[in-house]
This record gives structure tokens, sequence and C-alpha cells, in this order.
């Protein structure tokens, strides 16, 4: 199994990243692989619409993003993080789920009609964690759903939705055992849900043959 986990904060050493770290470290073993990347290491332009990608599935602009296609489409699973700016994602972020469009499929006389690669090749897992620094969920805004929603048209099921809220300061959450408590069982639910996967694929393969 090979999980991506994908930092949107600018902030390598922040909030965000301590928690998709915890939840990659969580799982990590012989048997899952997992690497980490910060959306701020790359120049990620946002979609621009030109439907480039309609037959081939692949992103036409030459950037950044093409370095990180192949780690997606190698995982098994993906891990998105992202810190609230202004009741939403950050930008970076907001970026490379953009560029995720090109796994999108419409059919070309009736675009009400759509599934996505992901779905036809067998559907992928995702664990969603938003931060935010206010103490009330509202001030999340869409934070989590701007992940989750997009995640789910590309055919990932989300097996968990983690929210954080009061962290602001670099490494609070660190202190925060219920935050961190909540990312391990979230992952480890990802993991469980895997290999459930893989164990019913094998019964599958013995009795259907």
């Amino acid at each position: 199994m090979n999980v991506l986990g994908v930092v949107g904060s600018s902030r390598e050493n922040g909030n965000t990243s301590f928690l998709v770290k915890q939840a990659l470290h969580t799982i990590e073993s012989k048997d899952i692989k997992t690497e980490l990347l910060f959306l701020g290491d790359y120049n990620i332009r946002g979609c621009i619409g030109c439907e480039g990608c309609k037959d081939t599935y692949k992103c036409v602009i030459m950037d950044d993003m093409q370095k990180i296609y192949p780690l997606i489409e190698n995982s098994d699973a993906i891990i998105l993080g992202s810190p609230t700016y202004f009741y939403n994602i950050t930008s970076d972020m907001k970026a490379f789920i953009e560029r995720l469009y090109c796994y999108q499929i419409f059919s070309h006389n009736d675009r009400s009609v759509w599934s996505s690669v992901n779905e036809v090749l067998g559907g992928k897992y995702a664990v969603v964690i938003a931060i935010c620094e206010q103490n009330n969920e509202e001030d999340m805004g869409f934070t989590a759903e701007a992940m989750k929603k997009p995640l789910e048209g590309l055919g990932y099921r989300v097996i968990s939705t983690v929210k954080i809220l009061n962290a602001f300061k670099k490494g609070e959450v660190l202190q925060n055992k219920n935050a961190l408590e909540q990312v391990r069982i979230a992952a480890q639910k990802l993991e469980k849900t895997f290999m459930l996967r893989r164990e019913t694929e094998k019964k599958l393969k013995t009795h259907i043959g």
C-alpha cells in the first residue's frame, strides 16, 4: 500500500505538517510505504479549463504538477491537510486540487454523465485533515469540504474527515493529545479499510476464481 501525504500549508514545520506526518507515521510499516510532499515547494498553476485532458486524462500544463502526477497515480490512498485561510483551503491546495481535474471523465454528448479514472480502476481511499485557529467550527468555513468533495468526485472514498480547532502557533498541536489521537484513529481506520479490501480480494479470487 502506498500512501501520499500532501501538506497545503506554506509552513513546513507548522501544525498542518505535524498532523499529516503523524498520520503517515501511524501507518508506516514494511507493508505500507508513505511519502510526504509540501505544495509550497512546487510551482503549480490553477486549472485553466482548456479541456486539453479530456481524451488523454493527462494535464497539458507543463509545470511542477507534472512531478506530482506519478506520485498520485502510484498511491493507493492520499492524506490531504490544509489550514483555514479565510474560511477555506489555502491557494496552494486549491491549485493542486483543481489540477486533479484531468482525472475526471465526461460523456462527450452529455456532461451530466461523468465518472473518474480512479473509479474506473477500482477506487482509492483518502483522509482529510483541516485545521483552524478559532474555537468555533463555523469559523473553519469550507476547509474540510473543499478537500473532501473534490476527492469524492475523483473516485476516492474519504474514510475520515478530521477537524482540528484552536491551533495557530507553531507546534501547538503537538501538545494537543485529542488532535493527535484523532489523526491516529483516522490513519488506523484507513489502514484497516485497505487491509479489509486486500483480504476480500483474496477471498473473491478463491471463491470466484
